[in-house]
Order: structure tokens, then sequence, then C-alpha cells
């Protein structure tokens, strides 16, 4: 673990270096004005020397001036040193959490991981420039108070000592106490961030109102609240304890230093500014010596940060980046499903769980590890297909078959648990994920937008596209008029995740950012569903032109937005059921059929009667013509 730790501190060894010069002149001046008292009692009143007796005065004037200045030097070292730690560790957390899979992040709550990039990391960086400067600096001012007590009178400075191993003792059970004490704080604290992560984003504010459930949150909130607080009390409690004993050893040690001084003073073996100097030098002694035997208490408590950001950092992404990546460059957007299996369950602990080691039980035999049972369910089982470039596949099916699971596995938010899955002949896994991500477009049925105006949103795609690029991607989505006609157009800011935004909007925005992206294979998972009749009609001509020269994988449960494709996929518990064309598997009197009628013959799963009588009358490309009022 120190070995760990230290590779962080590593780069800044300038730095440190810095920090301990500075903790050396300033422990070295502490034990100054002790002797200048001694100097004054002993040498220049006695002898009446008030040139002497000026040169120690300024002496007095200097030594906190000096020591202010290094001082300021030591902070100006420790805060580059410690915001460069933070630095440092902030970005290999995001980086390594940037690399997990969709798995990680549906398993874990975003206010846990928010506390393990903020929290954590800042007491990571307290154990280097907090607990190690105050460890170094109390064995140095420890050191250089005991050299010149030693060469004033070494039988005094040995009694001072004697309670050293009183010191000592307490210390070893009370830095398991506060380890575990602060380990289960740190735990309450990163449940209390969740807390309020969920409650505080515009999707939990909005579904605690409408539900009143005002009550039940602050409820949660409160018992998490209350376990940091009485965590906090313990840990304070502990401490004030701890700190208690060492003042009662000081005490009796001080004692015993004033008892033998007074004594030795009488029978003048020792002087009157000697005797001063040990009263002076020995609140500066037992300062230091409670830190240091407090020391291993607070680089135990210290150490739990570094050990919860290890944590995560030792988390193994089940979405690895290749070694030596394939180039998918050439290809013109085949993709192929190999007798693909999958499942959402892992056979071990998922998201933050997967780092608390002790939920786990070890075999008494070989020790290994044994993971908790987990319900296995599968989501796909031997999935076979393939959309072949410039083609249009369809997957239908009722809610939960698998659909949206295949959209998620092309562009490698999941890996598969069996099988391949290859674009352009490429098995996705041996791909250069950024290269895959420019390859595949995707319009998911929840669209994101970030807290941004319209253009940042749309660069996303393409941060260097241009205006007009932008204004070309939003009239093919239909959604450029609505736009210009905001107060600010393309520079509006659309809110958190959006919500300024219609819900139509939101998805046409999210459209249009797949317009400038320009990718080879298309996905559109019931991309016109938040789209109200008029809109979803304008928009389907321009997701035609969209899916011209693109492998097109649409999802829909709108059966009429699939007619015109080259195969469809009808999904059911995660198996293909049936695939062929509209008019074949109308013929064949399945599932699709079945689907096709319960839409159709009823009017379920359309929006109005309007869209009902349009699309039993009119073909794909004659509906194109119609706008409905």
């Amino acid at each position: 673990m120190l070995k760990r730790v230290w590779s962080y501190g590593r780069p800044y060894k300038r730095g440190l270096a810095g920090i301990l010069a500075t903790i050396v002149v300033i422990s070295s001046l502490s034990v100054v004005p002790a002797i200048l008292v001694r100097s004054l009692l002993d040498e220049a009143l006695p002898n009446e020397d008030l040139g002497q007796l000026t040169v120690l005065g300024v002496a007095m004037i200097l030594v906190p001036l000096v020591n202010a200045v290094v001082g300021i030097a030591q902070r100006w070292f420790s805060s580059r040193v410690g915001e460069g730690i933070i630095f440092d560790l902030r970005n290999e957390l995001y980086a390594h959490l940037q690399g997990m899979s969709l798995r990680f992040f549906t398993a874990t709550k975003t206010g846990e991981l928010m506390n393990r990039l903020n929290s954590d990391v800042v007491g990571a960086q307290q154990a280097i420039t907090g607990t190690f400067v105050s460890i170094v600096s109390n064995v140095v001012s420890v050191t250089v108070i005991l050299i010149v007590m030693f060469n004033a009178q070494w039988l005094l400075t040995l009694i001072a000592i004697a309670a050293l191993p009183l010191f000592v003792i307490p210390a070893r059970r009370v830095a398991k106490v506060l380890r575990r004490i602060t380990q289960q704080q740190m735990e309450h604290e990163a449940r209390m961030s969740g807390i309020l992560q969920e409650s505080f984003n515009v999707s939990g504010a909005q579904l605690i109102r409408l539900f009143g459930r005002w009550d039940e949150e602050k409820g949660k909130f409160s018992d998490a609240a209350t376990n940091v607080r009485d965590y906090g009390i313990r840990r304070a409690m502990v401490g004030r304890g701890f700190f208690a004993a060492l003042g009662l050893v000081s005490a009796i040690g001080t004692a015993g230093v004033f008892w033998l001084g007074g004594f030795m003073e009488i029978n003048d073996i020792i002087t009157d500014g000697t005797l001063v100097m040990f009263s002076v030098l020995l609140t500066q002694l037992y300062g230091p010596l409670s830190a240091i035997s407090n020391s291993r208490v607070e680089f135990a408590t210290s150490l739990v940060s570094f050990e919860r950001v290890f944590e995560v950092l030792d988390l193994e992404t089940d979405v690895p980046e290749p070694e030596s990546p394939v180039p998918l460059s050439g290809g013109a957007g085949k993709v192929e499903f190999d007798d693909v299996s999958f499942r959402y369950q892992s056979d071990e602990p998922e998201g933050l769980e997967a780092v608390k080691r002790f939920s786990w039980r070890r075999d008494r035999d070989d020790g290994d590890v044994v993971p908790q049972a987990s319900t296995r369910e599968w989501a796909l089982e031997n999935v076979s297909f393939v959309a072949e470039p410039g083609t249009l596949t369809a997957l239908v099916g009722p809610s939960g078959a698998g659909k949206t699971t295949i959209s998620y596995l092309i562009p490698r938010l999941y890996d598969v648990t069996e099988g391949q899955v290859r674009v352009d002949d490429v098995d996705v896994r041996n791909a250069d994920l950024r290269e895959l991500a420019g390859k595949v477009g995707v319009v998911t049925q929840e669209s994101y937008l970030f807290h941004d105006t319209i253009s940042a949103n749309l660069r996303y795609a393409k941060p260097d596209a241009s205006l007009e690029e932008i204004r070309h991607a939003a009239q093919a989505a239909n959604i450029a008029e609505m736009i210009e006609k905001l107060p600010d157009g393309y520079e509006t800011l659309v809110g958190e995740r959006g919500y300024r935004l219609s819900g139509g909007e939101k998805q046409r925005i999210a459209i249009a950012r797949v317009v400038l992206k320009d990718p080879d294979v298309l996905i559109l998972d019931e991309a016109t569903s938040h789209l109200d009749s008029r809109s979803e009609a304008l928009i389907q001509q321009a997701l035609e032109s969209l899916m011209q020269g693109r492998t097109s994988i649409v999802i829909a449960h709108r059966l009429s937005t699939v007619r015109a494709a080259d195969q469809i996929l009808v999904i059911d518990d995660g198996v293909i059921v049936e695939s062929g064309t509209h008019d074949s598997l109308i013929a064949d009197e399945g599932l699709y059929a079945e689907l096709y009628r319960t839409q159709f013959e009823t009017g379920r799963g359309l929006g109005t009667p309007v869209e009902v009588l349009e699309h039993q009358l009119l073909s794909g490309a004659q509906k194109q013509c119609l706008t409905v009022g």
C-alpha cells in the first residue's frame, strides 16, 4: 500500500524535498527561543551585558520573522504537491470509470461515484501533504529538541522521555478502532451522497413532487445523515479520549522533570537558565511526541481514503481496449451476429459492490473467493443474423424481448457473453473503441442532452462542425425552424437533461446529432416515439434520406415504421422466432402477424385514429406525402 501511495508522490519529489527542507528549518528554529532565554538568564543578566541583551532581543524578533517566511514557502510547496496529487488521482479515476461498461453504471449510484471522486480523493491527498508532513515535522522537531536537551542535561532528558512507552502502547489499539470507524463513516457519507444525487436531479425531483413523497425522502436522507453524525461523534470521542490520556502522560513526565530539575537547581547542579529552558522545551517536546504516537492513528485513518480510491482503480473493465486493434476503415457497415448469447447479470458482484471485499466469503480449504449466487436470466440466446451494407433491418417484438439489448452490443456498450458481434467482418471486441463509436450512430429511445447550448449538444457528434453544417443537420431532423424561433437560436441553453425542451424536440435534436455524425451504421431505437402525428409524418422522409446508403437497424413497437424493411427480425424472450419481409411474415401467420393485427385492427400502439386510418390506406412511400393536420 505504501509503495503504491508513494507512486503518486514520486512525480513531485522536488516539491516534497522543498517541504522537508522547510520542516528542518522550522523545527530547528523552534528551539532557538528556549536557548535565547537560557542565555538571557545565565549570561546577559548576571553579567549586565547590554550588548548581548540587545542581540538576544533582535534574535527574538528575527526567529518568528524567518519562521513566517519559511512557513509561507512550506505552504507553497505543500499546496503544489497536494493539488497536483488530487489532479492526478481524479484524472486517473475519471478515465478508469469512463472505460467501464453500462453494467457498472446501472449497478452503481452516481452519488457514490461522486463521493469517491471528491471526498476520497481529497482524503488521499491529505494523507501525503497532511499526515506525512506532520509525521516528518514532528520527528525532526523531537530530534532537534532532544539533541539540545541532552547537551544541556542528559539525566533530565532521560526522565523526560521515560514516559515514551506510555505514548506508544495505547496508539496501536486506537488506530484499529479509528480506522474501522472511519471506513464506516465514509460508507454512510457515500450513501448520503447517493440520496442527494437521486433527489436533486431533475427526474428525481419531479418524481418526488408528483407522488408527494417529500417526507419519505427526507426520512431516508435523515437516516443516512444520522449515521454519518453518529460515527463522526464516535470518531471524535475516541480521538478525544486518546489525547486526554496522552495529556495525562505529558503531565506526569513534566512533573517528574520539574521535581528533579528543581532539586538539581537547589543543589547547584544546573543553572536557573537551564531549568527554564527545559520548562520551555518540555511543552515543545510532548506535543510532537503525542503527535508521533498519534501518527499511527492518523496514518491508518488517512490511508482509508487511498484504499477506497484504489478499490475503484483496481476494478477490471468488462469492455477492455484491445491491445492490437483491428482497423474498421474501408468497410461499408456490414453488421453480423454470430450465435450471440448475452445476460446482464454477472457471476460476480457488480458496480461498487464488487469492491466491498468483506461481503465475500472465502473457502476454508483453498482460500478461493466464492461469489454469492445470482439468478442467471439470458437476455439473448443464440441470436444470428446479417445486416448487409445499405440495407434496413427492423427489430420488432414485445417489450422486454431483447431488441434494445441487440442495439447495445453493436457499439459495444456491453460485451457478449457468448458468440461474436462483427462490424465489417471485425469482432467489435478487437476494434478500437473510438473508431467503433465513429462507425456506429445511435438514436436512443430516451435522448440525453447536456446542460449546455443546442449548438454544443449538436457539436458533441462533430466538434469542428461549422454553423452551416449544424443548420443542415437540424433541417434534416425537422428542428431548424423551432431552433431559429428561439431568442438565442442555436446558443439557447437546453437545461438539465434538456428539460427546457419537449420530448419531441429533444428527440429531433438527437436525430440531428446523428445526422451530423454521419455514421456507416445507424441504429434507431424508437426514434419517433416522442413525436406527435404531424412531426412523425414530417420526419419520416428525413429519416429515410438519412438511412440511404447506411446499414440501418430500426427498433420499433409501431410496426408501421418497419414495413419497408429489407428484413424484419421478430424477437421474443431473447430469441429470433421469425425473420423475413413484411409480406412473408404476414403470410406466415406467426407472432409478427399477431402483433400487426393487434395494432392495426384495434388501433393499439398508434397515437390517434388518424394514424390508424393513414397507415391502413397508404403505403410507406405514399405516407410521406401526407401532412397530418
